[in-house]
């Protein structure tokens, strides 16, 4: 099932892009603080996260601190929640926290909080990374006065079933330090993974430059897990050996700047190697390529960046 009005593409069940596709809150039960207009629980885990069909939404009676819970039957190591809001004017879920633990009780200290979400956009599915928290129960509070719980689903994925994240480069916008002939920088976000140059789809700038780049703009900030990278296959795959792979969202100096998230030492003629960030997940907007030094020459004949929309965390998570 397409839900086409969250922020990325998923199916449910199934297999998406090689992965295994297992939400293990779903059908799971559930239960909330209050409930109005019959609106249980139980529908957060329905399986449905269209915020346009309102019978498969909860509601809560308008209190303080809000909160619905969903009992998962087994203690799982959680990789990520994803939370969809609903297509209500009258309630928001700004401030809302992801709780995990191996109690039901919402102040036990056994319990911790996997996040607060500052600002949540309506009729949207929000991935948050939960770095292997473990709990039997996951609960979503929402603190506040005179406040209402709405939710069209909630999603979790434990480690050993990580949620199928997107490639985000594929819409995003791609440039270079310089190019060579007809190999501009979008050939390497444009879906192929062929590696010979001669084919038309790999990028290539001029040759014998000094620290020469390549950047792909994601248009907006993301959570980013991994980048893989395709290297030329017909010759010369040893000119990426020592490239860096940096990500971040300061413009400047063309976005070479920002933080280095891997390294490459070696990728052989025509192979694709998967890169995660030294220090993990990193969030950021740009995502860039450079080698460092004189005379060197960039070819990349496709890129692939794997993450989520960054959600507006507080800053003291």
């Amino acid at each position: 099932m397409f839900a086409h009005l969250g922020i990325f593409f998923f199916l449910l069940p199934g297999v998406l892009a090689g992965h295994v596709v297992r939400n293990v809150a779903l059908k799971s039960p559930a239960v909330q603080s209050s409930e109005k207009d019959a609106a249980a629980a139980g529908r957060a885990v329905d399986g449905n996260r269209d915020p346009a069909e309102r019978s498969t939404c909860t509601l809560t009676q308008s209190e303080s601190g809000p909160w619905w819970r969903v009992d998962l039957q087994d203690e799982y190591k959680i990789d990520a929640v994803t939370i969809t809001s609903v297509d209500d004017k009258k309630t928001n879920l700004d401030g809302v926290e992801i709780w995990i633990g191996i109690s039901e009780r919402l102040n036990d200290i056994n319990n911790i909080r996997c996040t607060v979400i500052s600002r949540f956009p309506k009729k949207r599915t929000l991935y948050v990374p939960c770095s292997g928290f473990e709990g039997r129960y996951v609960t979503v509070l929402l603190p506040g006065a005179s406040r209402v719980l709405s939710l069209c689903e909630v999603e979790v994925y434990p480690v050993h079933f990580a949620y199928p994240l997107p490639n985000v480069a594929l819409k995003g916008k791609a440039s270079q330090s310089s190019t060579l002939s007809f190999s501009d920088a979008s050939k390497a976000i444009d879906g192929r993974r062929n590696s010979f140059y001669g084919s038309g789809y790999c990028s290539h700038t001029a040759g014998d430059e000094t620290d020469p780049w390549w950047r792909v703009d994601l248009q907006k900030k993301f959570i980013i897990t991994t980048v893989k990278v395709t290297n030329r296959g017909d010759c010369c795959h040893e000119r990426l050996d020592g490239a860096e792979i940096r990500i971040g969202n300061e413009p400047r100096n063309n976005g070479n700047n920002n933080s280095r998230c891997a390294l490459i030492t070696r990728i052989g003629p025509g192979k694709t190697s998967t890169f995660h960030c030294e220090q993990g997940s990193m969030a950021g907007r740009f995502v860039n390529i450079l080698i460092p030094g004189k005379r060197k020459t960039l070819t990349l004949c496709e890129v692939e960046v794997y993450g989520a929309p960054e959600a507006n965390l507080d800053d003291d998570l």
